[in-house]
């Protein structure tokens, strides 16, 4: 069984997501490095302090050659906003099949979703295929062009509008501050 979501709107989550430019992105990418790195390290001594700013220095070129700051960025405090709700997500995915594995009459209906997703390929979306595989009774499972695929346990459910609601919630956490979020007050 194949469902097929609606489209998203071109307002919504796909636009280009980093306008921070390339030294921003490689400043905060560093200072979140050398913080890992103290909190490794815990030494304020100067060959320690002088190791650890090589050490930070290799890490955000390497981190700046492989994932591209136009791929896009986290806006990390509405991202750590939506922890609880992921959190609990998660522990509803986890009762619902624990629920399905001990009670084999419970009716099923197995299939593929397939969810047009508004987020670009790269960070943003495969974070979101990431994120939504916590859902109850679905797992990404693919992606064909501007489309995830999810492997769900019962295609009856809206599983689509799930993943909108999703969807936008986490699109949240990627919109710059200036930009405006759509809001249809069905969060």
């Amino acid at each position: 069984m194949r469902a097929v979501g609606t489209s998203v709107s071109q307002t919504g989550p796909r636009r280009n997501l980093d306008r921070r430019g390339p030294y921003s992105a490689a400043m905060s990418r560093a200072a979140c490095l050398f913080a890992l790195w103290i909190v490794l390290m815990p030494s304020v001594k100067p060959a320690d302090l002088a190791f650890g700013v090589l050490a930070t220095a290799l890490a955000t070129w390497t981190s700046l050659r492989l994932l591209q700051p136009s791929d896009g960025h986290l806006r990390l405090l509405a991202l750590l906003a939506l922890a609880p709700h992921f959190l609990w997500q998660s522990v509803l995915a986890g009762i619902d099949v624990a629920r399905r594995a001990f009670d084999p009459r419970m009716p099923l209906a197995p299939g593929f979703v397939e969810f047009p997703v508004g987020f670009p390929p790269g960070l943003s979306r495969n974070t979101f295929a990431a994120i939504t595989s916590l859902l109850p009774g679905s797992v990404p499972c693919g992606e064909t062009g501007d489309t995830l695929v999810y492997h769900c346990l019962d295609c009856r459910l809206p599983n689509v509008e799930q993943l909108k609601r999703e969807e936008r919630l986490f699109g949240r956490a990627l919109v710059s501050p200036k930009e405006p979020v759509e809001e249809d007050g069905n969060d």
